[in-house]
């Protein structure tokens, strides 16, 4: 099955500034750190926590009409196994089981050549979406062959889906947090509190218990940062005539 959430329009010269729809976008996140960096004007961010049964909860509170757009954002797995901590992938669809939704975005190839100037790299791909974390090294091969997706997550199926039924264009971004080649220790796993934040007195408790899990730890926070940075410095994107999902839209 598929689905398109619509396409966002080119902003440029000669449009009517008065017919520009003025409604926020809606960006869906799924830890607090995301959502820090994605609020702003004309955003209204909410956060998972990782949990894909709070997200639809969150969403069926909120009345999709008053929104002109659905952007997923945050960091995400690697799947391909040639993307590091850092890099940048722009959904050209979200696949989730036998569905699959198409993704809308107005970056062009001017745009994405100027954010590799500043040191990013943006790869066009697609996204799986999943209900549970994908950690270990044998289940994101699986995944990657079954799919063909770039990176994977737990929000932007979801994210997609909502859009999709209400008729609104969708995207997403997403930085690669922990790459193919890595395995996501079980702490991290396990260690979110429900606002999304991550709880220490967890990490160190389990750092505790097997002091062999630290070193991997470390690596994946090196990881997390990285992509954290990366993440910050595509903010932009989210933003006027450099959005995902068009001011003209």
């Amino acid at each position: 099955m598929i689905l398109g959430a619509g396409a966002a329009a080119t902003v440029g010269d000669g449009i009517d500034h008065n017919s520009i729809d003025r409604r926020p976008v809606l960006i869906v996140t799924g830890l607090v750190q995301e959502a820090r960096i994605a609020a702003g004007p004309g955003m209204i961010v909410i956060c998972s926590s990782s949990d894909p049964q709070q997200l639809r909860a969150l969403l069926a509170t909120l009345d999709s009409s008053t929104f002109r757009g659905v952007i997923s954002f945050g960091v995400a797995g690697g799947l391909d196994p040639s993307l590091k901590s850092g890099d940048v992938v722009v959904a050209t669809e979200v696949l989730s089981g036998d569905t699959r939704f198409l993704a809308a975005s107005a970056l062009n190839e001017e745009m994405i050549a100027s954010a590799a100037l500043k040191r990013r790299r943006i790869v066009r791909g697609g996204l799986a979406g999943v209900e549970q974390v994908v950690a270990a090294r044998a289940s994101k091969a699986a995944l990657r062959s079954e799919t063909g997706a770039a990176a994977v997550d737990m929000e932007s199926h979801i994210a997609a889906a909502y859009a999709a039924k209400a008729g609104i264009p969708f995207a997403a971004l997403r930085v690669i947090s922990d790459p193919a080649s890595r395995a996501l220790p079980e702490l991290a796993k396990t260690a979110l509190k429900p606002n999304g934040d991550i709880d220490l007195r967890k990490v160190l408790r389990g750092v505790a218990r097997n002091p062999t899990a630290l070193r991997g730890l470390v690596s994946t926070g090196i990881d997390f940062n990285r992509a954290l940075r990366s993440l910050r410095g595509c903010r932009g994107f989210l933003l006027g005539n450099e959005g995902l999902v068009s001011a003209g839209l």
